[in-house]
């Protein structure tokens, strides 16, 4: 039998103490890559939040580098239905409570789990260098205006509070014949931007995100519902615990700066 002689037991020594620091680094390295899994969220939301929430993802993923959100922006009565079909969703921003309600209703999203995020005007935009005077509802009946885009009253939130206000001063029937109308109010924004229409009814928010249109009135906000912007979350959600930390987010003082850097109001305001 051979002995290790004490120059030959240092050696050994050394080896197994090298290997198990080796170990010991790996078994971190592995720990490390386990705690730093990837999140991903998808949310669903209004056109109209397009910009400012691709601006609050920057901020959000700068400070959470673990979470990865995916928007899916629409109109929300689309929104909706997709959800209702199984549209792997874990969180919905809507631009009326009614689509809201109705996933609620259906079990898709708690009471306690949804809350009025955000509120909006509607507008009635030209573009920028039409020098057609529209200081009332009525104004649109007059000849040089042969089309307006609206979004799709039954599935576009825009465009329902638009009908509203139409109906409200007894003028729909009489401009329905020129409405061209779009699958969500981003489109609406392109259509008089690109004067395939004389004007359009898009939210504030959409007015002042393009320096290619004007805001040629205003509509009073008694005409129609008011315009709020609520926030659920999908019951299904896979990530329920980072789901509901961004749903708190975008409720912070942080987000809420962003919002209305775009025009968006905080509810009550």
């Amino acid at each position: 039998m051979r002995f290790f002689s004490k120059k030959d037991m240092k050696y050994v020594v050394l080896f197994f103490t090298f290997f198990l620091l080796l170990l010991g680094c790996e078994n971190q390295q592995v720990q490390k890559q386990t705690d730093g899994k990837e999140i991903e969220i998808t949310v669903s939301a209004a056109a109209s939040l397009t910009d400012a929430l691709q601006e609050i993802q920057d901020n959000y993923r700068a400070e959470n580098p673990d979470v990865t959100i995916y928007f899916n922006f629409g109109g929300s009565g689309a929104l909706q239905q997709q959800i209702e079909r199984g549209a792997p969703v874990d969180l919905f921003i809507s631009a009326s409570k009614s689509y809201i309600e109705a996933l609620a209703q259906e079990g898709m999203i708690a009471e306690d789990e949804q809350t009025t995020l955000l509120t909006n005007e509607l507008t009635v935009i030209t573009t920028a260098d039409d020098k057609t005077t529209i200081r009332n509802l009525s104004d649109l009946l007059r000849t040089e205006v042969s089309s307006i885009a609206i979004g799709i009253p039954e599935t576009v939130p825009a465009g329902k509070y638009a009908k509203e206000a139409l109906q409200h001063g007894n003028i729909w029937g009489e401009v329905e014949s020129k409405m061209i109308q779009a699958k969500d109010v981003r489109q609406v924004l392109q259509y008089v931007e690109t004067k395939n229409v004389e004007a359009g009814f898009v939210y504030k928010t959409d007015a002042l995100s393009s320096d290619k249109v004007r805001i040629a009135y205003t509509v009073d906000p008694s005409f129609y519902t008011p315009i709020e912007y609520p926030v659920g979350v999908i019951h299904s959600s896979a990530n329920k615990q980072e789901v509901m930390e961004f749903y708190t987010y975008l409720q912070s003082e942080e987000a809420m700066s962003i919002f209305k850097k775009y025009g968006f109001s905080a509810p009550g305001e």
